[in-house]
């Protein structure tokens, strides 16, 4: 008997763990969970300089905040050959979409090389290539290695550096609220599901202005 009170309270032990890895048997790997943890607690985006295709130099945050619309965003690098292709074709997709539905003024789309090498023409002439539309698809570039890691974590990428000056990365979707919290995160392969997060989100009543000093109008880059 006491060996079967020994394995009966050993597979309830085990049966806690997973229910708490796992987020109560409702996903069932670490990324779900966390994907899961995002759309209950949007994340706010930390502090990161970014470099513009204009050669504006930005702070990330304030301007998500400062546009007032919904962002999808993604990560890429100029130099990327596979990936980063199939995922700004995706992209080109969702700014067809946006443009169609004429939610241009909601809903914009932003995508961010983590590539140091990155300098305002390179995204000037990648957006060239996407055939991005400037007011409703901007790309920008880190110019800080630490931010851009602390950016890339709670985005969670993934970058590892690879022969030849490439790297190996994930990608994803990700909305972000005019408030300029991490929201939603999707699969390259969903991007309809992205936008309808992101329409969703557009539809609420906006959030109170922001008070900090980097509101528009008062300087800027």
């Amino acid at each position: 008997m006491r060996w079967i009170l020994a394995l009966a309270l050993a597979l309830a032990a085990g049966l806690g763990s997973l229910y708490g890895l796992t987020g109560g048997f409702t996903v069932l790997t670490a990324e779900a969970a966390r994907r899961q943890d995002v759309a209950r607690h949007p994340r706010a985006i930390p502090a990161a300089e970014v470099l513009a295709g204009d050669g504006r130099v930005l702070d990330l945050g304030q301007d998500l905040r400062r546009d007032g619309r919904v962002a999808i965003v993604n990560f890429f690098y100029t130099r990327c050959l596979s990936l980063c292709l199939a995922q700004g074709s995706l992209t080109e997709r969702l700014q067809q979409a946006i443009e169609a539905r004429g939610l241009r003024d909601r809903i914009r789309l932003v995508s961010i090389s983590f590539d140091a090498r990155d300098r305002a023409p390179d995204l000037a002439r990648y957006a060239a290539r996407m055939g991005a539309e400037p007011g409703v698809w901007q790309f920008l570039s880190f110019t800080r290695p630490a931010q851009r890691d602390a950016a890339l974590a709670l985005f969670g990428i993934t970058v590892v550096p690879a022969p030849l000056g490439e790297f190996e990365h994930n990608a994803a979707f990700h909305v972000v609220t005019p408030d300029g919290r991490l929201a939603r995160i999707f699969d390259l392969d969903d991007p309809g599901l992205a936008l309808s997060a992101a329409e969703s989100l557009a539809a609420r009543p906006a959030a109170p202005p922001a008070t900090d000093s980097g509101r528009a109008g008062e300087g800027g880059s």
